[in-house]
């Protein structure tokens, strides 16, 4: 139910990384060939600070980011820019913007259930309507916990054409035991706390009945609590029916999605309509070796950003893009 993160360190890592190599970093790694826009977005809740990726020329398409798990911003702290600058060499513009409650959003992305979520992309899609940043086609990217929210958003929204799917779960109880038992978590609080979560146990009793060594916080508890009966099975056979083509990234080393099941569940309901690529790859697309080491994937972040990826990743995505 939790995805095992390192964002501590490496943020401040990469912070301290790019104070130093700034001058350095934009004439090495960071020559990216789009460039970008500050957008505010309206929404119910407030405001989404959003950004807006632009190629040279006018773009005949728009790609929308739909984030994973946690607190991230509009650039993923520069990590989506490779894809960025992917989408921009196929013509394509990539608008992303912060969760509520990350940089300039407003609101608190933990008072989200999926549904919040799919809503909130529903708003961005009318808001990018209204700006008319491009009559072409619309393609949603989505990450990991994106997963339930893509389907959902593509079934009912005819300006979306296509979807690129990363690393995307299908059932978030099973997605949690796959990523506990990948990881040598503990069985039994697992269980336990999924005891607690089928009965609506409030954080006070969850702390106080799971054995959870290191305890989910208040807000953190509530948003599980929301979500953890996600399944993308239903949204995916509602999605089906529109025949979009569906680009899906999985990674051989991931330690979070069972990528076999997503790989069967995806072929199972959409069928012909889905590519399905499998990389030398973590979760997150990285390569191995820099998703495994904190001070390579800094230094790979800050010099060389296009390789934190693996082989093919960037590529197939392009011209899957261009395909559109």
């Amino acid at each position: 139910m939790r995805v095992k993160k390192r964002r501590g360190i490496v943020a401040l890592l990469l912070v301290v990384a790019v104070a130093l190599a700034l001058a350095g970093a934009a004439a090495v790694g960071w020559d990216f060939r789009h460039h970008e826009e500050h957008r505010e977005i309206p929404v119910a809740a407030g405001t989404l600070d959003a950004v807006l990726a632009r190629p040279e020329a006018e773009p005949r398409g728009l790609v929308v980011v739909v984030h994973g798990d946690g607190p991230v911003d509009a650039t993923h702290d520069g990590l989506y820019r490779p894809w960025f600058e992917a989408a921009a060499d196929a013509g394509f513009a990539t608008l992303s913007w912060s969760k509520p409650g990350v940089g300039g959003s407003s609101g608190n992305w933990l008072d989200q259930s999926m549904e919040d979520r799919a809503q909130e992309v529903g708003a961005v899609l009318d808001w990018a309507a209204a700006q008319r940043i491009t009559d072409g086609p619309v393609v949603l990217w989505g990450a990991s916990q994106a997963g339930w929210v893509l389907p959902r958003v593509a079934a009912t929204r005819p300006e979306v054409t296509a979807v690129v799917a990363v690393s995307p779960a299908v059932n978030w109880l099973r997605q949690g035991r796959f990523n506990l038992l990948a990881t040598g978590g503990d069985v039994a609080v697992s269980d336990r706390t999924r005891e607690l979560l089928a009965q609506g146990a409030d954080h006070a009793r969850y702390v106080a009945e799971s054995g959870d060594p290191d305890p989910m916080a208040a807000d953190r508890w509530g948003f599980v609590l929301r979500n953890f009966r996600s399944d993308a099975t239903a949204d995916l056979e509602a999605m089906a029916g529109r025949h979009l083509p569906v680009l899906l990234d999985l990674g051989e080393h991931d330690e979070n999605v069972d990528v076999d099941e997503t790989e069967r569940t995806y072929r199972r309901i959409l069928g012909a309509d889905v590519t399905v690529r499998r990389y030398d790859a973590a979760h997150s697309m990285a390569r191995t070796g820099v998703e495994d080491s904190d001070v390579l994937g800094v230094l790979t972040a800050v010099f060389r950003p296009r390789h934190l990826l693996a082989d093919g990743v960037l590529d197939d995505y392009r011209e899957f893009l261009r395909a559109r």
